[in-house]
């Protein structure tokens, strides 16, 4: 007689190695997801940079990144109105993006780093967004205004996301050896 199929012994041992895999990996990806959320929203920033620079090429006028730190949230815009949050009925709003939407406490901040991300260093801003007003515009040939915006979650981790008046766009990571941006 041929028999096919598994034992109760062999099925229980694969169950039991299943469960110490999974005793094992799920604590490190739980730990790993504030990272990752905080990387993630990072990067969604400089893609929103990238994108403002594009529409103000594009549309050959100048496109506004309004950041509004009371309300955690930023806004591109193809108008807006000078000193305005992202709730200004008065501008042209083509996206928003809440920051605690990531998850892990997103939020504008700058975690454990000492210095600023700009050459030579200094004092960070007070509110984690360099930009005069809270605002970085770039006009039609995607040169715009300089400064930086920061980045954290409820861990040490920080990153920041700011421009060049020459219209690059930099990501950069805290790291606190060497106690500096890179």
């Amino acid at each position: 007689m041929d028999k096919k199929g598994f034992t109760l012994v062999e099925a229980m041992v694969v169950i039991a190695v299943i469960g110490i895999v999974l005793a094992v990996a799920v604590p490190n990806i739980v730990g790993f997801m504030p990272e990752y959320r905080l990387k993630r929203a990072a990067r969604d920033l400089y893609s929103a940079m990238q994108s403002t620079k594009m529409g103000a090429i594009k549309n050959n006028s100048s496109w506004a990144l309004v950041f509004d730190p009371a309300d955690s949230c930023y806004c591109i815009c193809s108008k807006w109105v000078a000193n305005s949050k992202c709730s200004d009925p008065n501008n042209t709003i083509v996206s928003t993006t809440t920051l605690p939407g990531y998850g892990s406490s997103i939020n504008y901040g700058h975690g454990i780093a000492t210095k600023n991300a700009t050459v030579g260093g200094g004092a960070l801003p007070a509110n984690d967004i360099s930009y005069t007003s809270n605002v970085l515009v770039f006009n039609s040939r995607g040169t715009g205004s300089g400064g930086y915006v920061y980045l954290q979650n409820n861990q040490s981790t920080s990153y920041t996301v700011g421009t060049r008046t020459s219209g690059a766009i930099l990501l950069r990571k805290w790291y606190a050896n060497p106690g500096n941006w890179i």
